[in-house]
């Protein structure tokens, strides 16, 4: 099972990733990236990841459904040329963490990027 490093190694395997990061959404920060930043640097990136998952996760559009037992899952924000892809983590403990990545439009599969950062999130090991 996987740790942080091997986990964002794992996302920026996925063709057409630009950049992957471990955020808390709780604080704003990252945990850990690889790649280039969309904004420049990571921590700002982590920081606006955070304000768009709490605005989803305060949103009773999104959380409220037929079976108020399931949480998001993931966000997937179309842009010009990318994509990102945010990603919600169990964990046993009480982190709110998510794994973004951001997704070249023309070299990327969205859907193949979708299932391989949900297997990646699943196998991640925290501690």
């Amino acid at each position: 099972m996987p740790g942080i490093d091997e986990c964002l190694s794992g996302a920026m395997a996925i063709a057409g990733a630009r950049s992957a990061s471990l955020v808390d959404w709780s604080s704003g920060l990252a945990l850990g990236s690889l790649g280039d930043s969309p904004v420049g640097e990571h921590e700002t990136a982590a920081a606006e990841t955070t304000d768009l998952v709490r605005a989803a996760v305060e949103s009773q559009t999104f959380t409220v459904a037929e079976d108020r037992h399931s949480p998001l899952e993931d966000i997937i924000v179309t842009a010009g040329r990318s994509y990102h892809l945010i990603r919600f983590i169990d964990t046993a403990f009480d982190s709110r963490l998510v794994l973004h990545l951001w997704l070249d439009r023309q070299s990327g599969n969205l859907a193949v990027a979708r299932f391989r950062l949900q297997a990646l999130a699943e196998d991640l090991v925290l501690g």
